[in-house]
């Protein structure tokens, strides 16, 4: 009997990992291979210090993505609120315990290991607002009285990321929030008048200096990069540098001087893309893109084919933040955007982000599963 429940068990996994959505593994994969190839021509073409730790990474991640896939959305749903408001109180504690490192401090230390809450944060806040808005009408989505607790879940750890200070991912979270109140119904008009108030804001913090002076640095050498070209300026026009002289085809893999000769600052991290650009020129930066986007549009068919509202909106909250990383850093380091600390998903070296893309695409599989599950149920 024992055996022929353990064969059952042992069957029913198996049915399970096959409506897994392989395709998208495999797209995430080449991405985290690319990022293995280019940590390994950073560092001189050695292994170390980060090439294998982000291949190990991204193999323990790919596990714990599955692992998250097979959990049932209606398990999530359930979990949505406690896991937004246990990153909160994280987020709430980093001022008071929180460990500084290199001038902010945004970690915090548990059992020997630290960790940011902001990226806890960026899976609770596209689940807390996805369970908001399952249990709302299409009518009361752009009502006064319902827009209050959302703004009210993003402007809370938008204020807290802010103070640490960590703009980018300050601004990461805002913008995945508005973005997903949109996708709820919210109206156009409230939305534009939203839009000018953020404007409001953000002249406010720079007008009455409520803005670091290094990031008001920041932005001033993004609009005009030869105003510092030693110091704030420097990473900038050295990423320019880098992605021009790539051309066409590439220098060539390892055959990069911003990074063999060290000009470029931060390449294994924000800067990793100027250094793909470069040994691969446009041609291999535009396959990367493709990628990404192949890998986005997937998600947002998932999206779209979810069984429920609450999978809907998770999937594509997930998707909303992904793609705001790609736009984010491949703008920064073309000079379309300031530079700020939002590093590339999957390529850039880093293991907490690593962890929290992952666990999101694990939502997303887990909105694909409960769908797929529903249609063999039908078939039965």
């Amino acid at each position: 009997m024992a055996a022929i429940i353990l064969s059952s068990r042992r069957k029913g996994l198996r049915e399970k990992l096959s409506q897994l959505h392989w395709p998208l593994i495999v797209m995430l994969t080449l991405i985290a291979l690319a990022g293995v190839a280019t940590l390994y021509s950073a560092a001189g073409g050695s292994w170390q210090p980060w090439a294998m730790k982000h291949g190990l990474r991204f193999a323990v991640s790919v596990v714990m993505m599955i692992g998250i896939g097979l959990v049932s959305m209606r398990y999530w749903v359930s979990l949505a609120y406690p896991i937004y408001f246990v990153a909160l109180g994280a987020l709430a504690l980093v001022p008071l315990i929180g460990e500084v490192n290199m001038g902010a401090q945004r970690w915090i230390e548990v059992g020997g290991m630290q960790f940011q809450p902001s990226e806890l944060m960026k899976i609770g806040l596209v689940l807390g607002l996805a369970r908001y808005y399952q249990g709302l009408r299409a009518e009361q989505v752009s009502h006064i009285l319902h827009l209050i607790p959302p703004l009210l879940m993003i402007g809370a750890p938008v204020g807290l990321v802010f103070i640490q200070p960590d703009l980018g991912t300050a601004m990461l979270l805002g913008a995945t929030g508005v973005i997903m109140v949109f996708l709820a119904g919210l109206s156009w008009r409230i939305g534009f008048l939203g839009l000018l108030g953020a404007v409001g804001a953000g002249y406010s913090a720079y007008r009455f200096e409520f803005l670091k002076p290094y990031q008001v640095e920041r932005i001033l050498t993004f609009l005009n990069p030869d105003r510092d070209p030693l110091g704030q300026g420097y990473h900038l026009l050295q990423s320019k540098i880098g992605l021009g002289s790539g051309g066409l085809e590439g220098k060539g893999y390892m055959m990069g001087t911003q990074s063999q000769l060290k000009f470029l600052p931060e390449m294994q991290t924000d800067f990793i893309f100027t250094i793909f650009g470069e040994e691969f020129g446009f041609i291999g930066a535009m396959a990367l893109l493709l990628l990404y986007l192949t890998v986005i549009l997937t998600g947002i068919n998932i999206a779209l084919r979810a069984k429920t509202h609450f999978a809907r909106m998770t999937a594509m909250g997930v998707v909303a933040t992904f793609s705001l990383y790609v736009l984010i850093n491949t703008g920064m380091v073309m000079g379309l955007f300031p530079v700020v600390g939002v590093p590339l998903p999957l390529v850039s070296y880093g293991g907490t982000v690593m962890v929290t893309i992952m666990a999101g695409f694990g939502l997303v599989m887990s909105a694909h599963m409960s769908r797929e599950q529903e249609a063999l149920g039908r078939l039965s």
